[in-house]
């Protein structure tokens, strides 16, 4: 059944078209993953979804009776009010259920004041009262953010196991994929919908690309036929002929199907000397409740280590105290002379909303380099999706998700060589996220990240520390899946404390060999030999046939030399189509080569 109607809806923000005349349709049952690169409209689409934002053109239809539960990116609680204030009215009519729910959430004290709550305290009091609203369409946007492991996991286990019709933007690859049963994109204002959870969506998006790729590359490999046959100039202009000509003029004027955007970065650092960074039996308490205790660990280079835990354990903590910006109570950090240290810190760092965007970047470098280019600063602000006309915008015209990739690029700006990144997936979108793992391949230092992504634990670290009891720090080997198995068998490893657990050093990180990719394009050294030579071949051709021709119409009452002559010339056009039909395969062979 047919709950939501969404009919040429129109959306845009002074000149930047978010939506234009778009449709949906949502049916009962449905989970829809909303996916796309910040500032593309994600939120603003499920605003009007939901009812909080009006279109500028085109309208929204759904029944009398359908109700929809919104959960915004970032909620706001009413303040001078305790939790059970807040959520009275659904305790009162759903005792039993709101109260599981609360303990299911990690909500013991329901005197909590609103104001005291953390922001992932408010996320989840908001979720609760978003779930216990019994609506008909739940409209969630980042349900995830701010939410730790466990609270991440019972979620996903809540919404797959319940029959509820949801529209949501989250940045979760696993959640997306055992989640929705479809994925929608937004890309350039359009809306591109797909019937399959996030792995049949790859999967279906690839094949709809490659066949646009596929229909524009045959249309060039024809507009270089004719474009071989026009520059050579016709022997006769003919009305066909003429034809011929206006056909190259709509080919050529034909552009080539837009790439999905994403994020392009390469890796720049400093170079990292033998000398990392040590902590030495460190610990930090507060208000006498430990944070972190008796941690001891040598970063060497090419580490990368997951550091997880519930909302609150002293996960960002411990990344102060590697950063240096926050001292221990006891214990000692030592630092290499070589070490440099990008910091991605949970919260933005203050952005001047008057600045304009390319300044904002030019204030920590003028360029970067990278292997032995100079990429300059407006460069590297394209490769972030950030064109022209946006650089010289000001900060304040940014969407969160914008402003949350111009300070990533800003910390990557200034080159380090120890990389630590705290909650780098909270408002970063999935194509810029799998653009930073791809950058992190190829990343000659350190990597120290906190997370509560899965995916991206999965996809990056080799190592990771995970917050038990009393501020204690237990080490394990491989990422997330590796830990959440190891886990389940009770049998964590030892973690590292105290000087004496170094021994000779840290453990050595097992490599997992990669997948390798399909391998690259190349010509053979016969190809590449009949690539240089063709067209010389093909003018030598097409000479002999004009010569034919003269001497066809010389020798017309000779009936033997014509025989031969006509013998030859269908030869030579034999020879002439072979040779085009294999110039256009070179040709396109070359292009994709060039752009692999």
């Amino acid at each position: 059944m047919n709950l939501l109607t969404m009919k040429g809806v129109k959306k845009a923000y002074t000149d930047k078209v978010l939506l234009a005349g778009v449709d949906f349709g949502l049916e009962e049952g449905q989970r829809v993953g909303v996916l796309g690169v910040n500032g593309m409209g994600k939120s603003t689409f499920l605003r009007i979804l939901a009812g909080v934002t009006e279109p500028d053109e085109g309208e929204v239809v759904k029944g009398h009776s359908v109700k929809i539960a919104w959960l915004p990116q970032e909620p706001e609680l009413p303040e001078g009010r305790t939790l059970e204030e807040c959520l009275a009215a659904y305790m009162q009519e759903y005792a039993g259920e709101a109260q599981s729910l609360l303990n299911s959430l990690g909500f013991t004290d329901l005197s909590l004041q609103t104001a005291t709550l953390s922001g992932g305290q408010k996320k989840k009091a908001a979720l609760a009262k978003t779930l216990l609203e019994k609506s008909d369409i739940l409209v969630l946007d980042e349900p995830t953010n701010h939410l730790d492991q466990e609270m991440v996991q019972w979620l996903e286990d809540y919404l797959a196991s319940h029959r509820l019709t949801l529209v949501m933007v989250t940045h979760d690859r696993y959640f997306l994929d055992r989640v929705c049963t479809r994925i929608v994109e937004i890309d350039s204002g359009k809306l591109y919908s797909y019937d399959a959870n996030y792995e049949g969506f790859l999967t279906v998006k690839a094949a709809r690309e490659d066949r646009e790729l596929a229909s524009y590359r045959k249309n060039r490999s024809i507009l270089r036929k004719e474009l071989a046959w026009v520059q050579r100039g016709a022997r006769a202009r003919t009305t066909k002929q003429k034809a011929r000509l206006e056909r190259f003029e709509e080919r050529k004027a034909m552009e080539a199907p837009k790439e999905t955007a994403a994020v392009q970065l390469q890796s720049a650092s400093t170079r990292l000397g033998k000398k990392t960074l040590e902590l030495s039996g460190v610990s930090k308490s507060y208000d006498g409740r430990p944070i972190l205790r008796d941690f001891s660990y040598i970063f060497l280079s090419g580490d990368r280590v997951g550091i997880v835990g519930p909302n609150g354990c002293g996960k960002s903590t411990l990344m102060r105290i590697i950063a240096g910006e926050l001292l221990p109570d006891t214990g000692t950090r030592e630092v290499g002379s070589t070490v440099k240290i990008g910091y991605f810190s949970q919260e933005n760092e203050y952005l001047d909303p008057q600045q304009r965007v390319i300044d904002y970047i030019r204030d920590t470098a003028e360029y970067v380099r990278i292997g032995g280019d100079l990429i300059f600063a407006s460069v590297m602000l394209e490769r972030f999706l950030f064109d022209g006309t946006l650089q010289y915008q000001k900060i304040q015209k940014l969407s969160g998700g914008e402003k949350r990739r111009l300070y990533l690029l800003k910390v990557l700006m200034e080159a380090p060589n120890l990389l630590l990144l705290d909650e780098p997936t909270n408002d970063l979108d999935i194509q810029t996220l799998a653009i930073l793992e791809d950058y992190l391949d190829d990343f000659p230092g350190i990597v120290v990240t906190v997370s509560h992504d899965r995916y991206f634990l999965d996809r990056v670290v080799g190592r990771i520390f995970a917050y038990g009891e009393n501020g204690v720090f237990t080490q394990y080997e491989g990422g997330w899946s590796d830990y959440a198995a190891a886990k389940a068998r009770k049998k964590p490893e030892t973690g590292l404390s105290g000087k004496e657990s170094f021994g000779d050093g840290n453990l050595k990180k097992e490599k997992t060999e990669k997948p390798k990719g399909p391998a690259k394009l190349k010509f053979t050294y016969k190809e590449q030999k009949e690539y240089e030579s063709i067209e010389e071949d093909i003018a030598a051709i097409e000479e002999r046939l004009s010569k034919l021709e003269e001497e066809i119409l010389k020798n017309a009452r000779d009936f033997v030399k014509l025989s031969d002559l006509t013998k030859e010339k269908e030869a030579q056009e034999a020879l002439l189509e072979e040779k085009m039909e294999r110039f256009l395969y070179l040709s396109d062979l070359e292009e994709r080569i060039r752009n692999q």
